[in-house]
């Protein structure tokens, strides 16, 4: 196991790149081996979305910050589903085709954020994982990215003043320390594996899930991704 040196306070400007070009390289190949009837799979984790319509949805937000289309509204519900519309009559591949240039182009443009967009980025590496639970592949929340997905949390949650949780996690030789770190409240316990927490911080279901520890802090006040 090893310690990725992301773990810092300071933000890494390139781990938001870095963690979508190790999803697409393993991400990409598994769409284009997929038949297109998988393509119309519902998706538990996006109640009225099928696999199209996240690969969608995933390829349009990366390319509206590829593009810089930043207009009112971005990223909204009802611009999420107006982004899925307007690509109803594309083939799957042409889809699976913007989200690998969407994957490939936008780790530059995040970078030279100032850190707002890289959820984004955490984001579409949840949504990978919520395809490859519906296809049923193993290690859906896992793979090789791992490491920088927990990082990125880490930033992300530090930035926004998440509420303060210690993770002691069978996949890092040190605890990850999430959240803001005032002392105004101490920080809640979480003993268990990485892709179980990002789960919870996801909002994603827990089934079959690997058992875990938490305490000091609510399930529910962990999800940064909102209801």
């Amino acid at each position: 196991m090893t310690t990725p040196a992301d773990l810092r306070d300071v933000r890494d400007p390139e781990l938001p790149g870095r963690l979508l070009t190790l999803e697409r390289d393993e991400l990409v190949p598994l769409l284009r081996s997929r038949a297109d009837a998988d393509f119309a799979l519902p998706v538990a984790a996006c109640p009225g979305w099928t696999v199209r319509d996240v690969l969608a949805h995933c390829s349009s937000a990366l390319i509206r910050v590829v593009e810089r289309r930043f207009e009112k509204g971005v990223f909204s519900p009802e611009c999420n589903d107006r982004d899925i519309a307007e690509r109803a009559d594309w083939s799957n591949a042409r889809v699976v085709d913007e989200l690998e240039r969407g994957m490939t182009e936008a780790g530059p443009v995040i970078a030279r954020s100032d850190g707002r967009l890289d959820a984004v980025a955490l984001g579409e590496w949840v949504h990978a994982g919520d395809v490859r639970v519906t296809f049923g592949e193993p290690g859906a929340y896992a793979g090789r990215g791992l490491p920088e997905a927990l990082a990125l949390l880490g930033t992300i949650t530090r930035a926004r003043g998440h509420v303060p949780l210690h993770a002691d996690l069978d996949d890092l030789d040190e605890p990850l320390k999430l959240g803001e770190a005032s002392g105004e409240r101490p920080p809640g316990r979480y003993i268990g594996d990485g892709p179980t927490l990002l789960r919870l911080y996801a909002g994603r279901p827990l089934d079959g899930a690997a058992a875990y520890e938490l305490a000091g802090v609510e399930a529910a006040e962990l999800n940064i991704f909102g209801d």
